[in-house]
């Protein structure tokens, strides 16, 4: 991978917050020209620096739908199989691994306070699983 100078992490920046600026707008609010933006644009591209282009969409939760994080504290070694058994879950919609206290991170979508309550109650039971700790999200800001 390349190192990355301040003029490339402005750049990156920019697309973070508005992924289809033009060229041209970029280059004009980093002071530079717009061939040295696509060549910079290129090379991160091509070193891998940049994975690729998107959008930000709202979320496509339904309306009234249960959203929540949950935190899951894991046993020892059975990481991959509690991994294995919450992705059988299907209001989980995503599934990440984390560093401190907690081992992994649950986005949670369901429809009903009784499907949630069931779906806490799965995530629970299952062997492995030591401790969690679950936040219902209120509205999203961003």
């Amino acid at each position: 991978m390349i190192s990355l100078d301040k003029l490339d992490q402005n750049l990156i920046g920019i697309l973070r917050s508005d992924g289809r600026a033009p060229v041209s707008k970029i280059a004009q609010i980093l002071g530079v020209s717009r061939a040295t933006v696509q060549t910079r644009l290129d090379r991160l591209v091509q070193s891998g620096a940049i994975l690729g282009f998107t959008i930000r969409a709202q979320e496509e939760a339904p309306t009234g739908a249960i959203r929540a994080i949950m935190l899951v504290e894991v046993a020892g070694r059975s990481t991959d199989a509690v991994i294995r058994l919450l992705r059988g879950i299907r209001e989980i919609h995503a599934l990440h691994t984390t560093n401190g206290a907690w081992d992994l991170v649950a986005e949670i979508v369901s429809s009903t306070l009784p499907d949630f309550d069931r779906v806490l109650r799965e995530v629970r039971m299952i062997e492995g699983v030591l401790n969690s700790e679950t936040s219902i999200l209120l509205r999203s800001l961003a």
